[in-house]
């Protein structure tokens, strides 16, 4: 009679956190104790306990990344284990998706896996169907508790109950509650004072740097040491910005009262937020004006000022100089944008190739500012007004990106055949009319990108730059459509897809 082949077996164990790991006999050594037991009474089936532990203590199921569970994946993989034993199914995994993988990875590997308090395994269909049945009810548990504890956080912040997470500084936690500590809750003070005092936060930093002052040393909740170390900027804004120091929390975006003391009083809080939002506004109008070289340089075919502004197609960022005699509505030139990048490269590269090498300055901006005195945007090119006043021509025409559809009439055909409807009109007219209010928001900062526009008007992105178009449409053009004179069948999409030259637009409609 043959012997049974010896399969060598390995027992996981786990639990979910550390609490009581220090007792004699804690969670693990139940979960070992149960399964020790039940590979003896299949000893006659040549069941045998390998010497190796796989011990998971204080680790969720619901990831993967766990020391003891990542060594027996190893072991399986270099084949020196036959069964995995397990107390529970849910010891090795809580995650369905996981199970999956582990399941493929213990056939792969001729593996068995057997529950002590489910009598199944996996060598039999009825024991995978179970499995999967069970770690479906394990998987939805796992996501009910997550969905109570949520809960129960925003229901506690609502009531202004700290949570936890990383205390600010100038607080301490004491039975589970926030009080003041008084030596740092001192320096919180410090720092918005210094700060409306300043004006800036790199000042602020500054100031604080040259004074030797520091993040103070605190023990996190790990028992770790903190600080020590000179304030970032991004730490300086955070506690700038927070307002936890007026006694309230924040939680999903909302603010609630807190039951915790306040450090600063609300006058100051607001004043310091005030001189944030302003410095915000003043930044974004200097990047703006530093990331466009020909800022307050380039005029258009009449002399008006083109002014730098943006769009944006998801993380791309698109750069334009624009008339502002077209975005006020008044008799504009031929073209009324540019693209900034292009006709930035026409002009450096044509001051470049006119100035001596040795007079040259690396920067770009240093070059401009040195030699440019001013640029004109014509119809048929660019005129370029050096520093001593020589004015020279460059070839340069706009490119357009997209395919153009005209309206051919035969000679002598009335365009006013098929007049626009009324709704149309209305429809072009209010569009027209949102398209400039928009733009005017943008070159002048009132707001920062397309993207705001879109989350403030519940519109996509690209919604709102196609309407944006609308507000460099030819003046004869928008007073015909005022008049009824576009013959029937210009829509929006019509006029959105019009080229940036006025002449063309008009050619384009047959005007």
């Amino acid at each position: 009679m043959n012997a049974r082949p010896t399969l060598r077996c390995a027992i996981y164990t786990r639990v979910s956190t550390e609490h009581g790991l220090d007792q004699d006999f804690n969670s693990l050594d139940n979960q070992r104790e149960a399964a020790e037991a039940y590979i003896k009474s299949q000893a006659h089936e040549g069941w045998r306990l390998i010497r190796d532990r796989y011990d998971d203590g204080g680790f969720s199921g619901g990831s993967m990344e766990r020391p003891a569970l990542q060594q027996l994946l190893a072991d399986i993989q270099a084949r020196r284990i036959d069964v995995v034993v397990v107390y529970k199914v849910d010891r090795l995994t809580r995650s369905l998706a996981d199970f999956a993988k582990l399941v493929e990875l213990f056939d792969a590997h001729g593996v068995s896996f057997v529950s002590v308090t489910q009598a199944f395994n996996t060598t039999t269909s009825m024991g995978r169907l179970t499995l999967n049945v069970l770690l479906s009810f394990a998987q939805f548990e796992r996501e009910v508790t997550g969905e109570r504890i949520r809960d129960k956080i925003a229901a506690s912040k609502k009531k202004g109950i700290w949570m936890g997470g990383v205390v600010p500084l100038g607080y301490g936690v004491k039975a589970r509650a926030l009080h003041i500590v008084d030596e740092h809750a001192e320096l919180i003070r410090a720092i918005f004072s210094r700060y409306q005092q300043l004006g800036s936060v790199s000042a602020l930093k500054s100031s604080l740097d040259r004074d030797g002052i520091v993040v103070p040393e605190r023990q996190d909740g790990a028992g770790r040491l903190t600080g020590g170390k000179p304030f970032s900027r991004g730490h300086l804004y955070k506690i700038l910005s927070n307002p936890i120091y007026v006694g309230r929390l924040t939680h999903k975006g909302w603010v609630h009262e807190g039951q915790h003391p306040a450090i600063l009083d609300l006058a100051t809080f607001e004043a310091v937020q005030a001189q944030l939002a302003a410095n915000t506004r003043s930044h974004a109008r200097q990047r703006l004006a530093s990331d466009h070289l020909l800022t307050g340089r380039i005029r258009d075919e009449h002399g008006k000022t083109m002014t730098p502004t943006h769009a944006r197609k998801g993380p791309k960022r698109y750069r334009y100089y624009v008339s502002q005699a077209a975005l006020q509505g008044r008799d504009g030139p031929a073209i009324t944008r540019v693209p900034a990048p292009e006709i930035e490269a026409a002009v450096i590269g044509a001051l470049r190739s006119l100035i001596p090498a040795q007079r040259q300055p690396e920067s770009d901006v240093a070059l401009v500012q040195q030699h440019c005195k001013s640029i004109a945007v014509e119809p048929e090119g660019l005129i370029l007004t050096r520093s001593d006043d020589q004015r020279i021509e460059i070839a340069w025409i706009p490119a357009s990106s997209r395919k153009r559809r005209e309206i051919i009439l035969p000679p002598g055909a009335d365009n006013n055949l098929r007049p626009m409807k009324p709704e149309d009109r209305t429809r072009i007219l209010r569009a027209i009319a949102r398209a400039r209010f928009w733009m005017g928001e943008l070159t002048s900062s009132t707001i920062g990108s397309t993207d705001a526009i879109a989350n403030r008007e519940s519109l996509t992105e690209r919604s709102v730059r196609m309407t944006l178009s609308l507000a460099f449409l030819s003046p004869a053009i928008v007073k015909a459509i005022i008049d009824s004179r576009l013959p029937r069948g210009i829509g929006l999409r019509t006029l959105i897809d019009l080229p940036a030259s006025w002449a063309e637009q008009e050619r384009a409609l047959g005007m």
